[in-house]
């Protein structure tokens, strides 16, 4: 049996990233699975180039571009966003086939990627949605907070991203959501203020005591725990901007091997719980966009038809037994 081999998920911080969301054009979805299936090719044609500037990427598939383009079941969890409406504020659901999330240390490195994966995909796809982040000073969101403190390391973060077992094993889900801010509005607050919504001290990013944190302080609504037991998913966020425009915001990017996790995450920052009727940090932060993508291994990317094969039988209660 071949060897398992996930997408490269867990990677140290990138300095920058391109996040391209894509719709596929009706009737071009073979061309699309052909085009995965070398996706390695175009990413290593890059990255050779420069091996120390950890170029990578992820390719993410949403649900309806799964039933359109194979013939076996959606791995469970895999459907599209749902719009999350709180009445204060929305988590909008919007278009996405494919996500490609690259990141490197070097911008020049992300951007002749993303043209090439474009290219091999030539007409087949649309860009819905392209978001170029960056590192802003030591992992700081533009709201001035270090963003991914609480992300899993080594072993503990593959097993919070990568399916432990069954057809779908080293597989992953990723959820992504573009949020602008109102960083003038945020900058009229007190530094104290501030860090109440967030739950975590500005400068020396250290998190408040439970007991010292607003029941809608973005940590208290972010933390999910199991009997006890915090469920974790991995981080990959990067700051966005346009000076032109004044347009400023964060690019969420979440990783797990149960989507449901994430999902809770964000229902509690826009539905609230307990005593918070929503995220304190949603009066300064707009989703713009929401969706929610399967990330399979490289293996299956090259070639999907024995993956979907266990997974229809899997479906089907196992395969059938041997004929005496």
């Amino acid at each position: 049996m071949a060897r398992i081999r996930p997408q490269n998920i867990i990677a140290t911080p990138a300095r920058c990233a391109t996040f391209l969301t894509l719709t596929i054009q009706e009737g071009h979805e073979a061309a699309v699975t052909d085009v995965l299936s070398d996706i390695g090719g175009v990413i290593r044609s890059v990255a050779f180039r420069e091996p120390e500037q950890q170029l990578i990427a992820v390719i993410g598939i949403g649900a309806d571009a799964w039933d359109r383009m194979y013939d076996a079941p959606r791995p469970p969890g895999l459907h599209p966003f749902r719009e999350l409406d709180g009445g204060a504020h929305t988590a909008p659901s919007t278009p996405g086939d494919l996500l490609v999330h690259i990141r490197a240390h070097r911008p020049d490195l992300c951007f002749e990627l993303g043209r090439r994966v474009l290219n091999a995909f030539g007409d087949a796809v649309r860009v819905e949605d392209e978001v170029q982040g960056f590192r802003f000073f030591d992992e700081r969101d533009l709201l001035g907070f270090v963003d991914g403190t609480e992300n899993p390391n080594g072993i503990e973060a593959e097993e919070a991203v990568l399916v432990p077992d069954g057809p779908w094993q080293g597989s992953s889900f990723v959820i992504v959501q573009k949020y602008e801010h109102d960083l003038s509005a945020w900058d009229g607050m007190t530094t104290e203020q501030q860090e109440a919504a967030i739950g975590r001290t500005k400068l020396s990013d250290v998190e408040f005591a439970d007991a010292d944190k607003a029941p809608n302080a973005h940590l208290t609504l972010n933390t999910i725990e199991d009997d006890g037991v915090q469920r974790k998913i991995v981080r990959d966020n990067l700051p966005f901007g346009s000076l032109a425009d004044g347009t400023f915001g964060t690019y969420f990017i979440g990783y797990a091997a149960d989507v449901d996790v994430t999902e809770r995450m964000l229902r509690n920052m826009f539905l609230g719980q307990g005593e918070a009727t929503h995220d304190r940090i949603l009066d300064f932060s707009t989703a713009l966009t929401g969706a929610n993508f399967f990330v399979p291994t490289e293996n299956f990317l090259e070639d999907p038809k024995p993956t979907l094969a266990s997974a229809r039988d899997a479906a089907e209660g196992g395969p059938p037994a041997p004929v005496e």
